[in-house]
C-alpha cells in the first residue's frame, strides 16, 4: 500500500482566564467544539486525567463511527504492524520456538549474524547479556527485545547444546534480518510451479522473481523442452502494500493492460498498468484463494481473472476493497484512514458491503457464510443481475458486489478439521510435542538428506503420536468418540510429518507435505493439470 505522509496541522486556543470559558464558538466548527472539550476536561475536571488517553479514545471513537479498516494504532503498535512488511528488521537472526518456557533455535538466517558466530538448529538460548531468560517465565515479546537491537550493536547470547557439559557465550553484531512473504516455492509436477505467499511486503516482489526464475530453472533441467505453468497459492493472504500487488500482477499482463484503479471522494484517480516486461505472461496460471484471501490480494487475483489471464480456483475471497493512507502523528502512532476503493479492470468493486460503525457484524462476516451454506454449496451464492461485468477477452461472466468470486469453487471441508482435533491445536501440545522430538532426534534426522527422502521415507512415531493425546488427555481433551478419534488421527499424523519437516528443511518443506490434504489446492492441481494435457 503506497506510504502517503500527510502533514497535520495542529490548531491551538489560548486558554481563557475566565473559569467559565466563555468562548465563542464562531461557525460552530466540529474541530472546534473537540478542542474546546479537551480543554475543558484539562483544566477544569475534579481529578487529573490521562490527556494521551483521551485523545487516543477520543480518535478511536471517531474511526469506529466510519468503515471497518480505518483505525489507529499507537506508536508501538505501528511498529509491530509494519515491521512485517518492510523487509527486514534489526537482530540476531533465528528463527525459534518456545518449549518448556525456552528458546529452541529451530534454523538460523542465511549469512546472519547467529549463523556466522556458529550458532546451531536445537541451540537452546538461556541467556541475553546477564540476563536469564529461561525458566523464568519471561514473555516472548520481552525475549525478542532483548534480541533486537540497532544494526551494529553488540549482544551476548548464552546457549546451552546438547553434548556440550557447560553452556557456550556468543558475541554477536546485530545485523539487517530479513523479513520474508514467501511461505513456500516447489515443483508440484511435470511443467507446474507452486509459489505461496503470506502477505505483500516491500521485498515480495524481488522474492517472487527469484522464485520462479529458480522454479523455471529446476523444471528445465528435470523435464528439458517442458512449458513451465504456475499455481499461484493466496489463501489466508490477507493483503499488504499496494505497490507489491501491482508489481505481481505485471509480470502475468501485457502491455497497457489496467491492472486496478482507485477512486475516493478526495483523492484522484489513480490507475496501474501493465508495462509488458513481466516474466509470467506465457503458461497456464491458477490462483488459489480462500474466504481470508483480502485486499492485495483480490487486486492481484481480480486482475489475472478480468484479464482471462488465469483461472481462479477456491472460495469468495475476503472483499477488503478499501483503501488506507497513513496519517502520521507526532508521537510515532499513526491513523490508518480509508480515502478511496479498490476497483478490478472490469469496474468491480472489491469491497463488500458493511455498516458504518457496524464492526462487530462486519467481523461475523465469515460465521453468517457458513450459516447460509455460502462455504459449503456454491448454489447458496446469489448475485443480482445488477451485479454482472464480462470479463475482458473471453467474455465470461463475473459478479461484483464486493470479493471475487472464484471461476471453480471447492466446498470447505467440514469434516477435515475436528473438535477433537482443534483442541488439540489449541492447547499447543501439538507443536510442543512436534518440536520435542526433532530436537531429541535431531542427529537421527539429518540422515534424510533431501525432501522426497523424508516424504519416502519418515513414518511418524507411535511413541509421538500417543504422547500428544497423553499430554491433551491430562489438559481434558478427549475425542468424543472412535470415530472422532479416527478421523483426527489421519489429519494429525501427515500435520505432524509436515512439522518435523519443517524442523529440518524449512516451511517451503511445510506446505508440499502438508497441501496434498488441502481440496483448494488438490482442485487446483487438478485444473493445471488438464490445461496443461
Amino acid at each position: 500500500m503506497r506510504q502517503i505522509i500527510l502533514p497535520l496541522i495542529l490548531l491551538l486556543l489560548p486558554l481563557s482566564s475566565n473559569a467559565q470559558m466563555r468562548i465563542n464558538l464562531g461557525a460552530d466548527s466540529p474541530l472546534r467544539k473537540l478542542q474546546i472539550a479537551t480543554i475543558a476536561i484539562e483544566n477544569l475536571y475534579v481529578d487529573t486525567v490521562n490527556s494521551e488517553h483521551l485523545a487516543e479514545d477520543a480518535i478511536r471513537g471517531m474511526l469506529s463511527k466510519l468503515d471497518p479498516h480505518s483505525s489507529y494504532s499507537t506508536a508501538k503498535e505501528t511498529k509491530e504492524l509494519t515491521e512485517p512488511l518492510k523487509g527486514n528488521f534489526d537482530g540476531i537472526g533465528v528463527q525459534f520456538n518456545m518449549v518448556d518456557d525456552t528458546l529452541l533455535v529451530i534454523q538460523t538466517v542465511n549469512g546472519g549474524p547467529s549463523e556466522k558466530a556458529g550458532i546451531l538448529a536445537g541451540d537452546r538460548i538461556v541467556a541475553v547479556n546477564d540476563t536469564a531468560i529461561s525458566g523464568v517465565k519471561m514473555s516472548r515479546t520481552d525475549i525478542m527485545k532483548r534480541l533486537r537491537g540497532k544494526k551494529g550493536t553488540e549482544v551476548n547470547v548464552t546457549v546451552v547444546r546438547r553434548g556440550e557439559r557447560q553452556p557456550i557465550t556468543f558475541r554477536l553484531i546485530r545485523d539487517k534480518i530479513p523479513v520474508t512473504s514467501l511461505d513456500a516455492a516447489y515443483l508440484a509436477g511435470k511443467g507446474i510451479g507452486y509459489i505461496r505467499f503470506g502477505n505483500f511486503g516491500a521485498t515480495t516482489h524481488d522474492e517472487m522473481v527469484r522464485a520462479v526464475d529458480s522454479l523455471k530453472a529446476a523444471n528445465a533441467a528435470r523435464w528439458p523442452g517442458t512449458p513451465f505453468n504456475l499455481m499461484l497459492d493466496l489463501q489466508d493472504n490477507g493483503g499488504g502494500y499496494l505497490s507489491a500487488a501491482e508489481e505481481m500482477a505485471n509480470e502475468f499482463l501485457g502491455e497497457g493492460d489496467l491492472i486496478v484503479f482507485t477512486k475516493g471522494r478526495s483523492v484522484a484517480k489513480h490507475e496501474a498498468r501493465a508495462d509488458g516486461s513481466g516474466i509470467l505472461r506465457q503458461g497456464k496460471v491458477v490462483v488459489l484463494v480462500n474466504e481470508y484471501t483480502a485486499s492485495a490480494s483480490e487486486i492481484v487475483s481480480g486482475a489475472i481473472q478480468d484479464h482471462d489471464r488465469g483461472t481462479i480456483v477456491g472460495r469468495r475471497t475476503f472483499g477488503k476493497g478499501l483503501v488506507q493512507r497513513p496519517v502520521e502523528l507526532p508521537d510515532g502512532s499513526m491513523i490508518r484512514l480509508t480515502v478511496a476503493h479498490y476497483y478490478t479492470p472490469t469496474g468491480r468493486c472489491i469491497q463488500k458491503p458493511y455498516k458504518p460503525g457496524d464492526k462487530a457484524d462486519y467481523d461475523m462476516d465469515f460465521e453468517q457464510r457458513l450459516k447460509h451454506g455460502e462455504l459449503t454449496c456454491r448454489d447458496s451464492i446469489h448475485f443480482a443481475d445488477s451485479l454482472k461485468y464480462e470479463t475482458l477477452r473471453l467474455h465470461r461472466t463475473v459478479y461484483g458486489g464486493g470479493a471475487i468470486m472464484p471461476d471453480i469453487f471447492v466446498p470447505l471441508d467440514t469434516t477435515r478439521y475436528t473438535r477433537f482435533h482443534r483442541m488439540l491445536v489449541a492447547k499447543g501440545v501439538v507443536v510442543s510435542n512436534t518440536l520435542k522430538y526433532a530436537d531429541k532426534m535431531r542427529k537421527q534426522l539429518s540422515r534424510y538428506k533431501t525432501l522426497d527422502m523424508f516424504k519416502n521415507d519418515f513414518q511418524v512415531p507411535q511413541t509421538l503420536i500417543d504422547s500428544i493425546l497423553s499430554d491433551g488427555a491430562q489438559q481434558g481433551v478427549v475425542p468424543d468418540d472412535d470415530d472422532e478419534k479416527s478421523r483426527t488421527l489421519e489429519y494429525l499424523t501427515l500435520q505432524i510429518k509436515a512439522l518435523v519437516a519443517r524442523d529440518i528443511f524449512d516451511q517451503s518443506a511445510y506446505f508440499e507435505i502438508i497441501n496434498v490434504s488441502n481440496p483448494i489446492y488438490n482442485a487446483a492441481l487438478e485444473t493445471i493439470m488438464q490445461q496443461t494435457k
